[in-house]
């Protein structure tokens, strides 16, 4: 089922706190900014919060992420705190206010010859706009009304779906942004499309060779391979090579320059749904297993923190238990940024 089509589970959830937004054109793109109006008077520091929207929808999507996320941030902060948080939402590439070609966000099912160019196009593309946005946003903000420029020191992202996959690319592309939620989304995307081609009964995929030649075939061609492993966290640390799950001495040590550069000191919470037919946990486990086994054993002194979650009889949605786990981890992080959380933040 398509993002688009889903129903949504979180309507049984009570109506998120209100939460100013105000959109703002910034270098071209359309943002959604939450929490403008509820800044401290005494601000110093804001923390951002990035939001990616699923395939087939729009930054209209994560309003309740936002509201959610800067309400309960609110609520929990220390009384004399000089810190803000903000939400920005803003449409994926050819989505919502950018949407230029409707047949490039569908899959092989749905007649697009070009599924997975197009989606890796989208996810790498919003990697780069989102780095953009971190650049300009503080110039088209508090330029009148605060005397002296605030520091926006702290970057976190969440996605849904296809924004999940982005948030994990992110999150290994930028140092600025310290922290993710990815949820049901992917760190693999050459499994991911492997599996779909495997489903979509692509002539590509070989059945009798488990799909053996489908990366560098006419549907997942050379040059995609190559883009993975330049923007892909599975790829970035692996290649078109499998995953080793439990790296031996020598390994580690080749293994800890490339994370060094990526993730060192990073936080990241993943969900996924233990239903999900269309982004399967599958497609995910190896790079995951090795990336959790990494940040609590031999890589653990990075300082990276993994929380990895899968949701038992969950499909291919965000549940109302990984929207409150995605809001708990958001305000844990913001409130720890200055050395010190208010008691009152609930801890993942």
């Amino acid at each position: 089922m398509a993002e688009k089509d889903a129903p949504n589970p979180l309507a049984a959830l009570p109506d998120p706190p209100a939460v100013s937004m105000r959109t703002i054109a910034i270098t071209g793109i359309l943002c959604d900014i939450y929490g403008l109006e509820h800044l401290p008077s005494s601000l110093t520091h804001v923390s951002v919060l990035w939001l990616h929207n699923p395939r087939l929808g729009t930054k209209e999507r994560m309003a309740q992420f936002a509201q959610r996320a800067v309400g309960e941030y609110n609520r929990t902060r220390a009384g004399e705190s000089t810190r803000g948080l903000i939400a920005v939402a803003f449409d994926q590439r050819n989505h919502g206010t950018r949407e230029a070609h409707p047949l490039s966000n569908l899959s092989w099912k749905k007649d697009n010859p070009h599924h997975a160019q197009d989606m890796f196009g989208i996810i790498s593309g919003t990697v780069v706009d989102t780095r953009l946005l971190i650049d300009a946003l503080p110039g088209y903000l508090f330029i009148e009304s605060c005397p002296t420029q605030p520091a926006f020191d702290q970057h976190l992202c969440l996605g849904v779906s296809l924004g999940g996959h982005s948030t994990w690319q992110t999150l290994f592309a930028d140092p600025r942004v310290t922290a993710g939620v990815s949820i049901i989304g992917c760190p693999d995307f050459q499994s991911l499309m492997k599996d779909r081609a495997r489903l979509s009964k692509l002539s590509t995929y070989e059945k009798k060779t488990s799909g053996a030649g489908f990366l560098g075939s006419k549907d997942f061609p050379p040059a995609l391979v190559a883009q993975c492993a330049q923007f892909d966290p599975k790829g970035i640390v692996f290649g078109a090579d499998d995953v080793v799950e439990d790296p031996s001495k020598a390994q580690q040590a080749q293994l800890r320059q490339i994370l060094d550069k990526h993730v060192k000191g990073k936080r990241l919470l993943m969900t996924t749904g233990g239903d999900d037919k269309l982004v399967p946990w599958r497609c995910s486990e190896s790079f995951t297993k090795f990336f959790t086994n990494a940040a609590d054993g031999w890589y653990k002194d990075s300082g990276l923190v993994v929380d990895n979650r899968v949701y038992a009889g969950v499909g291919h949605e965000c549940s109302p238990d990984m929207l409150l786990d995605a809001v708990h981890f958001v305000c844990e992080v913001v409130n720890g940024a200055d050395g010190t959380a208010s008691p009152a933040a609930s801890k993942i």
